[in-house]
């Protein structure tokens, strides 16, 4: 009998009644390895009403009392971190470095969350006017919701929840459909870590679970990785019902080859970058623009990218694993074959790699195009696979222009030996997170994780209208409301009765 994956509700895993139910299948063999319901009415809002009950005595804890429960939480998640990857690498396919890999760069969220007491201080100042005085408190929102994609099934979990938590809300996780063993596993640990009943709830379904949370009133912010389309569609409709929204959206990161870049550098980067985790992450390199000469290392990049092959979880030898499932490696075929329909010059043909024993796999090889231009569908979209594409210019300045049209805007790097060339791409570069020497620059939890254009939608857009539609309509604030005052530049009367 395949298992049911169950939901965790107010403290307890348990077997929705839900009829609808979904296979999680291995993408290397097609096996169903497990079946995932689509969460009730009935169950989305007792998460909810119990989630809201669980805020409101949690948010009353002390901050020393959060951080240990993450304290706590950091130990297991170390303890049991290769565990985790094993069940993250059957279920998504990927290599078990990885994977590990994957729960790692969760686990250093869980320790940032750790430091909740200096990241939630407030502010203080004296005589803003004359004798009085002004304060900002950090304060929890409420039940916060996480929306979260296949490609990183406990990296992308343990940004959201972790650190919500440990501010003092409560919070629902949406995982992806196609791997929720991960997750539900991540859960299981932070019960254990002592975090209190209902804090923590884990509903799983497709689009329809997604509206009702997007739309409840009590859920006062979304937090969303995944595509351009539906991550416009959810920050649109939630900023439309008042809530804080932030989007991470798609990619089309290119790095850029100066003349003057180690040759040996580049070649081992860009073939990791382009295609480890099969392409499917939104901070991989997936077009190389050559400056001048770099060009000549072409031939080079194709025949380090021929050596990377594809394989199971547990091969040693594998360079990454297949394609999330078989739509997923359609989209690719469809992509390659587009490239090369539209006149692109395909030098490294990964169509009809077949890999033995796993026959039935979703698997796509390594595939690099040259003469491609930047009206190609495989230059113009995000194709989600082990595809480099090529453009060449003749200066930075072209580079930069080139990159600055595109319409995403996640990240990108250069490689270059002149620092000068290298403080001059960071500066007028118009993109989120810019990597100099770095192939794939994802920042630790300390910093930000952003981007520009269709890359990112971001809560503060929301907050500015009303910000911005509150002051147009009173034109009185009280003192709560100064500092938002300043932000919005209006001139406003303080009310301080």
């Amino acid at each position: 009998m395949i298992k049911q994956v169950p939901l965790l509700i107010n403290g307890e895993f348990i077997i929705s009644k839900s009829t609808q139910l979904i296979d999680v299948t291995n993408p290397a063999t097609q096996e169903v390895i497990a079946q995932v319901p689509c969460a009730t009415d009935e169950e989305i809002n007792l998460a909810i009403e119990t989630a809201k009950d669980a805020f409101e005595i949690w948010k009353e804890r002390s901050v020393g009392d959060r951080a240990r429960v993450m304290l706590a939480y950091q130990a297991l998640l170390k303890e049991h971190q290769e565990e985790i990857a094993t069940i993250l690498s059957k279920e998504s396919g990927k290599t078990l470095p990885d994977a590990m890999g994957d729960v790692w760069r969760g686990i250093e969220v869980v320790e940032h969350a750790a430091n909740v007491a200096s990241l939630t201080m407030g502010e203080t100042l004296e005589n803003v006017a004359r004798k009085i005085d002004c304060y900002s408190f950090t304060q929890p929102l409420g039940v916060c919701v996480g929306v979260t994609p296949f490609n990183f099934p406990a990296m992308i979990p343990l940004w959201m929840f972790p650190i919500a938590i440990a501010c003092g809300n409560a919070f629902i996780l949406k995982p992806s459909e196609q791997n929720p063993l991960t997750p539900n596993r991540l859960a299981e640990l932070f019960i254990e870590a002592g975090a209190p009943k209902g804090i923590l709830q884990v509903l799983h379904g497709t689009k329809e679970v997604v509206q009702q949370l997007l739309v409840h009133p009590d859920l006062p912010a979304i937090s969303f990785v995944g595509s351009v389309a539906v991550g416009e569609y959810i920050y649109r409709t939630g900023t439309d019902h008042m809530k804080r929204v932030q989007a991470f959206a798609g990619a089309k990161n290119h790095m850029v080859i100066m003349p003057d870049a180690a040759k040996k550098q580049v070649i081992n980067n860009i073939a990791g970058a382009s295609v480890g985790a099969a392409g499917q992450r939104c901070m991989a390199i997936s077009v190389a623009v050559f400056v001048g000469e770099s060009k000549n290392l072409i031939p080079e990049i194709k025949e380090a990218l021929a050596k990377v092959r594809p394989g199971a979880w547990d091969d040693p030898e594998a360079g990454y694993g297949p394609q999330i499932n078989p739509a997923a490696k359609e989209r690719v075929l469809k992509f390659i074959a587009e490239g090369k329909a539209a006149g692109a010059n395909c030098i490294l043909d990964g169509s009809d790699v077949v890999v033995e024993g796993l026959e039935k796999g979703n698997f796509v090889g390594p595939t690099m195009f040259t003469n491609v231009t930047t009206d190609m569908s495989i230059y113009t979209e995000e194709i989600f696979g082990p595809v480099l594409i090529t453009l060449e210019v003749e200066t930075l300045e072209d580079a930069i222009a080139l990159i600055n049209e595109n319409p995403y805007g996640n990240g990108t790097s250069i490689f270059t030996a002149s620092g000068a060339a290298a403080r001059k791409y960071q500066h007028e570069i118009k993109v989120g997170i810019v990597g100099i020497n770095v192939p794939v620059p994802v920042p630790l939890p300390m910093f930000s994780f952003t981007g520009w254009r269709k890359s990112f939608y971001g809560d503060q857009h929301a907050y500015g209208k009303q910000a911005v539609r509150f002051y147009t309509e009173t034109k009185t604030v009280t003192a709560r409301w100064f500092d938002e005052d300043i932000d919005t530049g209006v001139n406003t009367t303080i009310d301080m009765k």
